[in-house]
């Protein structure tokens, strides 16, 4: 009996050791609500603030809290990308053609005409492989160049600005952005609530929200899409003369975008509709191309301008530090094949070469870890850059050996230097002009875990944008808003982030609250909310022309051009305004009920290559509608004709309207008889003295790209 009792007491103890372990894997997994703790269980003092040697000095390679929660975040998924899954690429040449000797020593800048090879990258920040092309998100543009001094990487974005000022917050950022972990949606979207609770909470989001809640999100092509370095860089001379550098990249075609209703419809129609017409531009040689243009500012008037440079929130107006254009960028070469160099290639904000060098930005300086984490991570082990697209074209020598996917056979007994049996000395670099020279920047102390006051405004720029705008514009970040928050759930998310916006601008805040089911805003309630800062000082500009999209360009090149057409179309008009638009660079297709031909008046086949089913309006930039009392008659019967023609109206693309068919117009009442025709709408007449002028009018109607300021747009039923 004793030893029952003994061997039950002792089970018993064995049962609470059991229980009190569990209650201490609930506490190790659960932790405390009130307070953050490393995955050691130390307290954490500062959730947003990297540790930096002096307010605005470098980010310090022993904080340990910061390395921590960056190697969890770029470990979370394998192997696709945690961000900018979902991309498309080509391969192209940077030409010089300014040298920038007085600026930089990197070799590739020096010699006008010198043409270096590229990869560049496009791709979306939040959505995963699998998602649509045409979503609101920030579009990634990373350009490698190999260089004969080393690869370099420019590893930029469509926008200037960034949601953070430090990468303590990135994983914040990324985690409140993607699907929700308990139920996995929504993909590829921020308009939900723990995005929305997060960026509440941030008000130095401010001003990276205005542009994601602008056009800018929703391009029309990566061919019209500007790139940006995001950061302030560096570029060092020959003499070590340094000079701040911000990266900027122009679009040769303009700058333009999808319709928002527009670019949902693109995402069920063709999900990969930035990648179709990037890899279609280049196997009909109509290769995009962009202008790199340069802000360079000396230390000295940096500090001047009222602007941190430091602060990857902000941005350096053109309108203070003009562009310099120094070279061009020209996509010729589509993949072979796509996971080989499109998925497995690694950009590296560290890849730099002689001459370009970093700066101080803590969100920079972040990333000068994490991607080397993230790659080790997704490409399975140091020797990613062995892979061909990240092989460089300059020879490599050093000692590392080994490791997991080595595809080059190191020769040789040593793997050391220095030694005598390779004689490794040949390969020491002591001092000289030699090698990456670090610029010498003195730096500050005491070692802090603090931002600078200068970093504090954080909604003078968000304003600068919005009076930046034009009245469409401004329509659409309203629109934009109002769709976003009306998906969060919370009432009270929505109220704190109008609360927010009340400080970018009254008027905004006040037509984003007014269908949300909300009070008013009230900035005196985000004031009292962590991480809020007064605006400090008057701004330097109150608008730049250069932040808005519009004027949007001046040629029709690689526009794709619809013709609607049923049988009895009169050709004589059409086939001289399609030759004009063949001329000017356009493309167009017939789209007609039916595949096969189209008998016209005169009795002429016209072949059709698709149909109203399987090619929407969206698919296109303008719509051309010959004459024809027979066909005119036929489209307006056809219900998808007309909601084809309608949409693309309601979408504010141009229309070229010719003789009997303006009846689809009219019977919605989009063209009355005795007004002159909405913007952007042709209404022509198959008289052969007038042809000619009536194809002149729709080109110059196409290179405005889209006419947003039609009147009552929004009662077309389409």
């Amino acid at each position: 009996m004793a030893s029952s009792r003994s061997e039950g007491s002792r089970k018993a103890k064995a049962g609470d050791a059991v229980a009190s372990r569990q209650k201490q894997l609930e506490a190790f997994t659960q932790g405390p609500d009130n307070l953050l703790t490393t995955n050691q269980g130390v307290v954490l003092p500062d959730n947003h603030n990297s540790l930096k040697a002096g307010l605005r000095g470098p980010s310090l390679l022993q904080d340990f809290i910061l390395r921590e929660k960056l190697t969890h975040f770029d470990h979370e998924r394998i192997p696709e990308r945690v961000v900018y899954a979902r991309g498309a690429a080509a391969h192209g040449y940077f030409e010089l053609t300014r040298p920038l000797v007085e600026y930089t020593k990197a070799d590739f800048l020096q010699e006008v005409g010198g043409r270096t090879p590229v990869f560049v990258r496009f791709s979306n920040f939040i959505g995963s492989h699998g998602s649509a092309d045409t979503v609101r998100d920030v579009r990634g543009f990373s350009v490698k160049f190999y260089t004969r001094e080393g690869n370099y990487d420019l590893v930029g974005s469509n926008m200037p600005v960034f949601f953070v000022q430090d990468a303590m917050k990135l994983p914040d950022l990324v985690h409140a952005m993607k699907p929700e972990p308990h139920h996995g949606m929504p993909q590829a979207s921020s308009a939900h609530d723990t995005f929305w609770d997060f960026m509440s909470l941030m008000p130095e989001s401010s001003h990276m929200l205005m542009w994601l809640m602008s056009d800018r999100a929703l391009p029309r092509s990566y061919r019209m899409m500007e790139g940006f370095g995001v950061h302030t860089f560096r570029l060092v001379n020959a003499r070590g003369v340094s000079h701040f550098v911000k990266f900027h990249w122009r679009p040769k075609l303009g700058k333009h975008a999808l319709a928002w209703d527009e670019a949902q419809k693109v995402a069920g129609k063709d999900p990969d509709f930035h990648r179709r017409d990037l890899w279609e531009a280049i196997e009909r040689n109509d290769f995009p191309e962009w202008e790199l243009g340069l802000q360079i500012v000396d230390e000295d008037r940096a500090q001047k301008l009222g602007i941190d440079l430091l602060d990857p929130t902000k941005l350096l107006p053109e309108e203070l530090v003009p562009i310099t254009p120094c070279g061009r960028l020209v996509l010729n070469r589509n993949p072979e094949n796509y996971f080989a160099e499109c998925e497995q290639v690694a950009f590296h904000p560290g890849n730099v070469v002689p001459g370009i060098d970093f700066s101080n930005d803590p969100l920079l300086q972040g990333r000068l870890f994490s991607y080397t984490d993230a790659q080790l991570a997704r490409l399975g082990g140091p020797n990613h850059h062995e892979l061909p697209i990240n092989r460089g074209v300059c020879p490599v020598h050093n000692f590392q050996r080994d490791g997991r996917h080595r595809t080059g056979i190191a020769r040789g007994r040593v793997a050391y230097e220095p030694n005598t049996l390779a004689n490794g000395s040949e390969f020491r670099v002591d001092g000289g002009e030699q090698g990456f020279q670090t610029f010498e920047e003195p730096t500050e102390s005491p070692k802090i875990r603090r931002r600078s006051p200068s970093f504090d405004d954080h909604f003078g720029q968000a304003t600068l944008f919005w009076n930046s705008q034009s009245t469409w514009e401004k329509e659409h970040i309203i629109a934009a808003f109002q769709y976003e928050l009306s998906k969060v759930e919370m009432p009270a998310i929505r109220q704190r982030m109008v609360d927010n916006l009340a400080h970018v601008d009254a008027r905004l805040a006040r037509k984003v609250a007014e269908p949300l089911g909300i009070g008013p805003p009230d900035a005196r309630a985000a004031a009292g909310q962590a991480g809020f800062r007064e605006p400090r000082g008057k701004p330097a500009l109150e608008s730049a022309p250069s932040l808005s999209m519009e004027p949007a360009g001046n040629t029709i090149q690689t526009r794709k051009v619809a013709i609607v057409m049923a049988a009895g179309v009169e050709l004589g008009a059409f086939k001289v305004v399609q030759q004009a638009l063949l001329d000017a660079g356009a493309a167009t297709r017939v789209v007609a009920a039916h595949l096969g031909f189209v008998t016209s008046s005169s009795g002429q086949q016209v072949p059709v290559d698709c149909t109203f089913q399987n090619m929407s309006s969206v698919m296109f930039d303008a719509v051309l509608v010959p004459g024809g009392a027979a066909a005119a008659q036929a489209l307006a019967k056809d219900g998808d004709a007309v909601h084809f023609v309608l949409e693309a109206y309601k979408h504010c693309k141009p229309l070229c309207i010719i003789g009997e068919s303006v009846a689809i117009l009219r019977a919605v009442g989009v063209a009355q008889e005795d007004a002159p025709p909405p913007a952007g709408v042709i209404i022509g007449t198959n008289e052969p003295t007038a042809r000619l002028q009536m194809a002149q009018d729709f080109i110059a109607a196409i290179a405005r790209h889209r006419h947003w300021g039609r009147a009552l747009v929004e009662q077309v039923p389409a």
